[in-house]
């Protein structure tokens, strides 16, 4: 799964967009996929010309 991943971060990267939506914190997400090469690799795609939006706020799911 991590190299299809990469694969396709690497084909979209500069040429298309991607949006990525997480529950898990971005400071978390690098060394969740365990492969530190891979990891990087992700990483610097996700990170060299990226928007993000953090939403903070009590969930709505409670209600």
């Amino acid at each position: 799964m991590q190299l299809t991943l990469l694969q396709i971060m690497e084909d979209r990267y500069k040429k298309y967009p991607i949006m990525i939506t997480s529950q898990l914190p971005v400071k978390e997400w690098h060394g969740y996929i365990g492969e530190p090469t891979i990891d990087d690799a992700i990483m610097d795609r996700l990170t060299a010309t990226n928007h993000r939006l953090e939403f903070k706020g009590k969930s709505l799911r409670k209600k």
